[in-house]
């Protein structure tokens, strides 16, 4: 994973963690490591940040525990050179983080896609929870209907049910707070892929405080400790 890297693999996930975990800037991190020592230009940082974030994610995901079968989905704003796109999210009954979706749209296709990719990795829910967004409505029917026609089992499918309702999606409002407070001191992304890349590692950051990995359910390890697994 760090094959041919002039800096060792503790000091890059070190500041990987870090920035994803922390509000604190490429530059802050610059001056952190000269502090220990260690000369790293907060670019480099960057370029790390973006580069492991998603090889770390997808390691994640492949030990991350199963979630309950309600969801609660909603989109939240990110702001990127100068202009607001969409992240979609989905959490369960239990508010573990079940999926999300960078999108520069906010559009049913965009919705469509976001579930599509939550069905697949994750199974069919029983219910899921919006609020008044007809868009999403139409997606999940869109997207019911087709994994109902591909399914292959003898038995039949059961249509996901939906209930729309703002106070009852106010759960996933809130669990948008902790991802809006590491990006709003980043002062908006310079492009779509960073963005993609940063919003992944902090998604999955927010999944190890939850205890989202199957390693994590008997015994508790710290960002370090889990940061070091995925990494071996």
């Amino acid at each position: 994973m760090f094959k041919g890297r002039q800096f060792d693999r503790s000091v890059i996930l070190l500041c990987v963690r870090w920035y994803l975990a922390y509000s604190l800037s490429l530059r802050d991190l610059e001056e952190m490591m000269a502090e220990r020592g260690i000369s790293v230009d907060h670019a480099t940082v960057g370029r790390w940040v973006v580069r492991y974030s998603p090889e770390l994610l997808e390691r994640f995901n492949r030990r991350k525990r199963p979630v309950s079968r309600k969801w609660h989905l909603d989109e939240t704003y990110i702001k990127v050179r100068g202009r607001w796109m969409y992240l979609y999210r989905a959490i369960d009954s239990h508010g573990d983080t079940v999926e999300f979706w960078f999108s520069e749209r906010r559009n049913l296709t965009a919705a469509k896609q976001f579930l599509r990719k939550a069905l697949k990795r994750h199974g069919r829910p029983e219910r899921i929870v919006i609020d008044g967004s007809q868009t999403n409505r139409e997606a999940i029917l869109s997207c019911d209907a087709a994994d109902r026609l591909q399914n292959r089992s003898r038995r039949g499918l059961k249509p996901i049910r939906i209930r729309q309702s703002a106070y009852l999606n106010n759960r996933i409002e809130q669990d948008h707070r902790a991802i809006k407070r590491r990006v709003r001191p980043m002062m908006g992304f310079k492009s779509v892929n960073s963005a993609r890349s940063v919003l992944g590692g902090i998604e999955m950051v927010y999944m190890m405080r939850k205890g989202q990995a199957k390693y994590a359910c008997t015994r508790q390890l710290s960002l370090a400790e889990q940061f070091e697994l995925l990494a071996a």
